[in-house]
């Protein structure tokens, strides 16, 4: 017959913080052991994309770890992703341009006048 086994926590419904995997102990009995959530992987907020090279960690983890599993060697490294710090380059260098073109068109203005 098949052994019946019960949740050893106060809580008795199969929700998300009360997973469970069911174990058998030297003993021959069959218990539940507790899953803990996993983090998830962080995300680029203005892509939304995964970011690589960051490990999944809760807080309490992630003061466990080094500097260089949480977070990445680059300008807005661990936080943006590399396609949205190429944007923000990119834009910065063009916005850059766009005044410059203006000072010299000013210029020429001045001069033709």
């Amino acid at each position: 017959m098949v052994q019946r086994i019960t949740y050893r926590r106060r809580l008795s419904y199969n929700t998300k913080s009360n997973r469970v995997k069911k174990v058998r102990t030297p003993g021959g009995k069959l218990v539940f052991q507790y899953l803990k959530k996993r983090p998830s992987v962080p995300k680029c907020p203005m892509t939304g994309l995964r970011l690589k090279g960051v490990n999944p960690a809760t807080n309490q983890e992630k003061t466990r770890l080094s500097r260089r599993q949480k977070t990445v060697f680059r300008a807005y490294g661990g936080v943006l992703s590399h396609k949205a710090v190429r944007e923000k380059i990119v834009r910065a260098f063009l916005i850059e341009e766009q005044k410059i073109v203006m000072k010299v068109l000013k210029a020429q203005g001045k001069g033709a006048q």
